[in-house]
């Protein structure tokens, strides 16, 4: 017979990890909310303005929802003016997506209300303690999809 081990939530990483990433995500829609955005939208809206030009799958993998959804939310940031999409593929089938003018300035509003929530999360840890935490994520991340 296999001996299940329980999990101690005041003490298990996992646990915490998630209960901050909802922290995170509640006070990230707090402030993106009076914006008329929510996480995904500005997710999307941040990683075109980093990589200009994904299509609809690679901004459905950033953003971590599946590809029906990011079309959905593109067909409402398209309605918005915040991004066009091409018609035609350069290559492939994969249609870019761009940000509009209105979507790069409504990505700087959004980026800036989000700073200050992650300016918030981080103002207890000193810049060392900033480093590492960076680093310790990082390589769980990394254990985690290396698997």
């Amino acid at each position: 017979m296999v001996q299940l081990e329980e999990i101690d939530l005041p003490t298990s990483l996992g646990y915490l990890l998630k209960e901050a990433s909802s922290a995170l995500r509640i006070a990230m829609e707090d402030v993106l909310r009076p914006l008329g955005m929510t996480v995904t939208s500005y997710s999307c809206l941040e990683l075109l303005a980093q990589r200009p030009g994904l299509s609809n799958s690679a901004l459905a993998r950033g953003a971590f929802v599946t590809r029906q959804s990011m079309n959905v939310l593109l067909q409402s940031l398209e309605r918005e003016g915040w991004v066009t999409r091409a018609t035609t593929a350069s290559e492939g089938r994969a249609l870019p997506v761009t940000l509009t003018d209105a979507g790069r300035r409504q990505r700087a509003q959004a980026s800036a209300a989000v700073k200050t929530v992650e300016d918030r999360m981080l103002a207890e840890l000193s810049a060392p303690e900033r480093r590492q935490a960076f680093e310790l994520l990082t390589r769980m991340t990394r254990a985690l999809r290396d698997g």
